[in-house]
């Protein structure tokens, strides 16, 4: 039987202005997202970071305490590379991210704080194509996310968030999930390649501490991106799964 190509991606709808991109980790929106990033800005649009944790679990050389502040240094120069000028830092335990009230509330507040048009995280999905697991951190907080956004737009969930003078927004139309298995939609980064892999080589330490493909910087970015890119019928181009939260 002859396997058929894989489905064409759809550019994703450029018409907004503000959104935010809500992680588990610093460098995880660098791995493939933040080229797309640096699109948008350049457009004049408006891209707000969070990030759940510090990924102050994420070097193993490093006790918590020492990882924290280096990893939250090399994500804001990271995001300010690609435009990038507000990197919120939530303090949640990296590695031990659960879903649950506590983090759907932290995320609430910050799309009632930003008010964004589009929501951006990471795939959220059990693994990536069925082959490589998803990591716990990363399920969590896109679920979170998700939940989180429609949280926001309801006055009487989380009305601690009301008295904090943070009124319910209901502006979010879409999430977009990057590097889902489920992606059908993808932005063009051809003219942003080189600037989304200068924002991940910024993760120094935590470069070098990697072993394997992702440790490869420019090798893992041009695999994902070429093949994103082919099915946009581009050189190079970021991959999302499209979430409608509103017509």
């Amino acid at each position: 039987m002859t396997e058929l190509p894989p489905e064409p991606f759809q550019p994703l709808d450029e018409d907004w202005e503000r959104a935010l991109a809500v992680v588990a980790h610093p460098d995880d929106l660098e791995y493939g997202a933040a080229a797309a990033v640096a699109r948008w800005t350049d457009q004049g649009k408006s891209v707000v970071y969070a990030m759940v944790s510090s990924g102050e679990a994420g070097i193993d050389s490093l006790d918590p305490g020492e990882c924290r502040p280096v990893r939250e240094t090399e994500q804001v120069a990271a995001a300010g590379l690609v435009g990038v000028h507000t990197v919120e830092f939530l303090g949640h335990p990296d590695g031990m991210l659960e879903y649950g009230l506590p983090l759907r509330r932290d995320i609430a507040r910050l799309v009632r704080r930003h008010r964004p048009e589009i929501v951006i995280t990471t795939n959220f999905r059990d693994s990536y194509g069925g082959v490589l697991p998803n990591q716990a951190d990363h399920i969590a907080v896109g679920r979170a996310t998700l939940d989180a956004v429609r949280d926001a737009g309801n006055r009487w969930v989380f009305r601690e968030l009301t008295a904090e003078r943070y009124q319910p927004w209901n502006g979010v139309r879409q999430l977009w999930a990057a590097g889902s298995p489920l992606a059908r939609h993808a932005a063009d980064t051809t003219d942003y390649f080189e600037v989304g892999l200068a924002s991940l080589q910024a993760h120094q330490a935590y470069l070098e501490a990697l072993e394997g493909d992702m440790a490869d910087a420019q090798g893992f970015l041009e695999g994902a991106a070429r093949a994103a890119g082919s099915r946009l019928g581009v050189r190079f181009a970021a991959a999302f799964e499209v979430i409608t939260l509103r017509p």
